[in-house]
């Protein structure tokens, strides 16, 4: 490199010992860094300001590894960004200006940096070099960090908490390294809606994303898109976690079959795995769930229970009945999940139950659940993966003659509607009829039972939210005793709601 007028502030940097070796030997490693190239790509923006674009969107003042090239990159950037020159004469005047000339190596070294460019060309190049050093530096401070928590045990955080903390540093550290991310044209993003148009179309079923495996139900959604947030809520014992399980079952299968369906990741916070094994054991053998509970089966049962097990044994639906998990802890488990299954659905039961890790400061319960569904709605658009996530309703439902829900009902948050892609409600007349039975042998008895066949077995699925379509109702059957959805003959096809 030329000769600089003030040694730089790195010179004075010490290496960093790391033992090696069995004798006890010690040699010294110096962090990862590189200032001639530091210095190369200062020169070469100083030369051509125009090539700060090529890498103003990766690089950052904080990815020098000396400070001082970091704040003079930052002057080019905020010259530059105002429509300036910045060359070694407004860069001194800027740093003048701000009584840090001498900070940054005094008016002979911007001259030197402006004089020391190799290759206009290469400045891309030279950007992610530096960054890459950078991302070296941050893995070894992280690394250092793990060492140090890990010596020093604390009551509030455990070592898994520790290990979920990293995995999601880990994760942020490596996604910030993709430079184009969230950057389209048009054009391929056009192109990319049109394969899935023509995916639909030669589809039988004209699914985009994974079959929840009810047909009506997909006729209307068009299957569970990729990223988006579908809120399934309903006032308790209207089926929200059997509707869920069914979806979850479906599309477990469907991915077996290699038509249009997809791993599942099954979040639990309200039962355990092996409760919803026995839901969807129940659902396939026709045998009712609290009869397996209690024990009131056959063995014409079991022999059912053993041929139904082969094919459920194979379904790709892995449950997580961890109690409690912040929101932060669901990103990074399902993360993980990503990686090692290749899921394509996930299913959280349900969203009330999840927390904001408790290093964050939240003022509510109503902030706590906007801060939820934000999240996991970010997770749907990183995985790009449908997330379906079940709520509940506010008690406002039971005070009105029509039980029917409304968005208003979302409990504790507005956010949820705002956030959500896709908002249903269940909702079974069934249930609220059954608890009004008139005396019998009376007229309203005989009105009551004429209702009641109307509505036996029914269930409405109301579409009130639909980013990608209309609102309107969805009827299903559903058998209470194996807590089964499916469809209803033709002639009961969605009607307008």
């Amino acid at each position: 490199m030329l000769p600089m007028s003030q040694p730089p502030s790195f010179m004075n940097e010490k290496t960093t010992p790391f033992p090696k070796g069995t004798l006890g030997a010690e040699t010294l490693r110096e962090i990862p860094k590189n200032y001639e190239a530091e210095q190369a790509l200062l020169g070469a923006l100083l030369h051509n300001n125009a090539s700060f674009e090529k890498v103003s969107e990766f690089l950052e003042p904080e990815h020098f590894a000396d400070p001082m090239h970091g704040r003079i990159y930052d002057a080019i950037g905020l010259l530059v960004g105002q429509g300036h020159v910045a060359d070694p004469i407004t860069l001194k005047n800027h740093f003048i200006s701000n009584n840090a000339l001498d900070d940054v190596g005094g008016w002979k070294y911007l001259v030197t940096l402006a004089a020391s460019v190799v290759s206009v060309l290469n400045t891309h190049e030279y950007g992610k070099l530096i960054y890459d050093l950078y991302l070296r530096r941050q893995l070894i401070a992280l690394g250092e960090d793990i060492v140090n928590e890990a010596h020093t045990p604390s009551l509030e955080e455990t070592a898994l908490d520790q290990m979920e903390k990293v995995e999601q540093q880990l994760f942020e550290l490596a996604t910030t390294g993709n430079f184009d991310r969230g950057i389209h044209t048009f054009a391929s993003a056009l192109t990319t809606a049109l394969e899935n148009a023509e995916a639909a179309f030669k589809r039988d079923s004209h699914v985009v994303g994974v079959t929840s495996g009810l047909e009506d139900m997909d006729k209307w959604l068009g299957g569970l898109h990729p990223s988006d947030l579908i809120i399934l809520a309903g006032r308790p014992s209207m089926g929200k976690t059997a509707l869920a399980t069914n979806i979850a079952y479906n599309a477990a299968c469907a991915q077996l079959k290699n038509k249009d369906g997809a791993a599942v990741a099954f979040f639990s916070l309200e039962m355990s795995a092996e409760q919803l094994a026995t839901r969807i054991l129940a659902q396939e053998t026709a045998v009712g769930s609290d009869r397996i509970r209690r024990g009131e089966i056959s063995k014409e049962d079991f022999v059912k229970f053993t041929e139904v097990a082969r094919t459920l044994s194979q379904l790709p639906i892995y449950i997580d009945d961890a109690p409690a998990l912040s929101v932060s802890a669901l990103r990074t488990r399902a993360r993980r999940l990503m990686r090692q299954k290749k899921i394509g659905l996930i299913v959280i039961d349900y969203l009330q139950l999840l927390h904001v890790s408790g290093s964050k400061k939240i003022d509510g319960r109503v902030q706590e659940i906007s801060e939820i569904s934000r999240a996991l709605k970010a997770i749907a658009k990183e995985l790009n993966v449908p997330v379906l996530a079940l709520s509940q309703l506010s008690r406002a439902v039971e005070q009105r003659d029509d039980k029917r829900p409304q968005l208003s009902d979302l409990r504790e948050s507005g956010s949820i509607e705002q956030d959500a892609d896709v908002v249903l409600f269940i909702f079974r007349e069934e249930y609220y009829e059954s608890r009004r039975k008139p005396p019998e042998d009376t007229e309203k008895h005989m009105q009551w039972v004429q209702k009641m066949n109307q509505i036996y077995n029914k269930a409405e699925v109301i579409v009130a939210k639909h980013r990608h379509g209309a609102v309107g109702t969805v009827n299903l059957f559903f058998d209470a005793k194996v807590t089964k959805f499916g469809n209803l003959s033709s002639k009961d096809l969605p009607q307008n709601h």
